[in-house]
Parts: C-alpha cells; structure tokens; sequence
C-alpha cells in the first residue's frame, strides 16, 4: 500500500515549507527593520520581530507535524490524539492559506497549498482505526481476555 511512502512524503514537504516560511519571514523582517516600516504608529523594530516570532513559531508548528508524520511513516501506525489534532490544524491552516492564497499570489501557490493539503488528508484518511475491530486485550497472545487457548 503506498500510505507509508506518503506519510514520509508529506513529513519531508512539511519540512521543506517550515525552511521556506522561516527564510521568508525572516527576509520580511530584515526588509521591515531595514526600511523602518511602521504601521499605525507602531515601533518598525516590533514589526521586524513580530515577523520573525511568527516565522519561528509557524515553522517549528510545521516541524512538529512533520515529525508526527513522519514517525507515522516509519512505524505504520496511526497518529495519537495529540498528533491526530496536529495535523489536522495543519490541514485547516494550508486550507485557509489555500483560499487567501488564490487572491494574493496567484494559482500557482494555490495548487502547491493544495497538494500538500492533499497528502495531509490522505495520511489522516489511510491511518482511520476501524470503530468496529476488535481491539487486542491485555491477556496472552491470540486469545481474547487471557482466557487459555483452548486444546
């Protein structure tokens, strides 16, 4: 099945984007410093720092789902809860971004956003546990309950 490769896939994309959003937050902040931009009076030095605090923070976010990826690409398992909500915020925010970004940046950056949001969803989709399976008891081996193994 090719949910394994994927997973991976998607974790190094994640990674790739998280290089990306920090290299281009921290030019945005160089240029804001640089400049001495302000907006509505405020200081540009809290401008060039606010750009770099969100380029830190949304990048180690995207780190972090990478990560929860990728040990769901090596191990075959699904994501924990924790992990499961990780990536779902990350689907919604490429979602969201998806939309602006169609306005903003053109269709180019939109079909990218939607690829990786592709592979998000496809990773949550692959990795559903089945409410209905059996799920393995804390007995022995192969029998249900640790009732013994009948002869």
């Amino acid at each position: 099945m090719l949910r394994r490769p994927i997973a991976i896939v998607a974790a190094l994309v994640l990674f790739a984007e998280a290089c990306a959003v920090v290299l281009v937050n921290w030019v945005l902040g160089l240029v804001a410093g640089n400049q001495h931009m302000s907006l509505a009076g405020m200081d540009p030095k809290a401008i060039s720092t606010g750009a770099w605090v969100a380029g830190g923070l949304f990048g180690l976010f995207l780190v972090g789902c990478g990560i929860v990826l990728l040990v769901v690409g090596i191990r075959d398992r699904a994501p924990g809860r924790f992990g499961r909500i990780a990536v779902i915020a990350c689907a919604v925010v490429h979602g969201v971004l998806g939309a602006l970004t169609v306005g903003l940046v053109g269709w180019y950056a939109f079909a990218v956003l939607m690829v990786v949001l592709a592979l998000l969803v496809y990773v949550l989709l692959a990795y559903v546990k089945e409410p209905g399976a059996p799920q393995p008891e804390d007995g022995a081996p192969g029998t249900p309950g640790g009732a013994p193994a009948a002869a």
